[in-house]
């Protein structure tokens, strides 16, 4: 690259990040108060969140114009979230298996892709509404996997910039280092170890956890890099300056929040998935 090239692309580069940072000024505090507040606020952002992440992932996989694909896919995460809303897990669940299965049987579609990006989001609108339900670990747990998830990309981003090194994934994810995987996982580890001296926790179910959610974060952003790779896009949408779409923005997020969920109820109740989560 020539200096007169060099110069645009790091002023570039440069803007990029000042667009991160300011988004995530007002993104990050906004979820957090909505989430402290729960209830229906948060099964409305969620709701809403999930069929942004469905309308993004038909894009991708070259299904946003079909109209039969776009109603049941909205409508199941619709009905799961009304379900959610009033307490109703079970039918909200019913739900929606009942929509995978509809785009499943429905002809001339890619129905494995379709399937897949309603299964994905309607697994992010159901785990992060039943973490949320404990009334009284609810609001920490959820925090706790924000913060990891955020951790991980923070410190993957300044890791990978200023140390480099070899790749985690080139093929799926060319910017992606070794180092910046390290870094993110470290930085996970001290949210765990900050909740568990703050007595949220012990100190090391909590630093176990933070490694394993970090960990399934940087798989979900690997997975969501494969399927936009496979169809040749480079970011779901541009709804959010300096990020690109919710897709890349929530991609570690949902792998997170997911597991988070399968280990809350392992250890408790549909409502007790926060206690689960943060009393061991």
């Amino acid at each position: 690259m020539s200096q007169d090239n060099a110069a645009p692309a790091a002023e570039q580069g440069s803007r990029n990040f000042l667009l991160r940072v300011a988004a995530a000024l007002v993104l990050a505090p906004a979820a957090i108060a909505i989430a402290y507040f729960g209830g229906w606020a948060w099964v409305v952002l969620a709701t809403a969140v999930a069929i942004g992440l469905f309308l993004e992932w038909l894009s991708i996989v070259g299904a946003a114009r079909d109209f039969r694909v776009l109603v049941i896919g909205c409508l199941t995460l619709l009905v799961c979230g009304i379900g959610l809303m009033f307490g109703k897990p079970g039918p909200a669940i019913l739900a929606a298996v009942l929509g995978v299965g509809g785009l499943a049987v429905l002809g001339d579609q890619p129905r494995r892709w379709t399937t897949t990006g309603l299964g994905y989001a309607a697994i992010a609108l159901i785990a992060s509404i039943l973490v949320r339900l404990d009334p009284d670990y609810g609001f920490p747990a959820l925090i706790l996997i924000f913060l990891i998830v955020w951790g991980t990309d923070i410190g993957g981003y300044f890791a990978g910039r200023s140390i480099g090194g070899p790749k985690l994934w080139p093929r799926v994810s060319p910017k992606k280092t070794w180092a910046g995987a390290i870094g993110g996982m470290v930085l996970s580890l001290l949210v765990g170890l900050g909740f568990a001296l703050s007595g949220f926790g012990k100190i090391f179910p909590l630093l176990i956890m933070a490694a394993v959610l970090s960990a399934v974060s940087q798989l979900g952003d690997l997975f969501e890099s494969a399927v936009k790779r496979r169809f040749g896009v480079k970011d779901s949408s541009h709804i959010i300056p300096g990020h690109g779409g919710l897709l890349d923005r929530l991609d570690g997020y949902v792998a997170a929040v997911a597991l988070a969920a399968v280990i809350g109820l392992s250890r408790g109740s549909l409502d007790g998935i926060g206690r689960g989560l943060m009393v061991w």
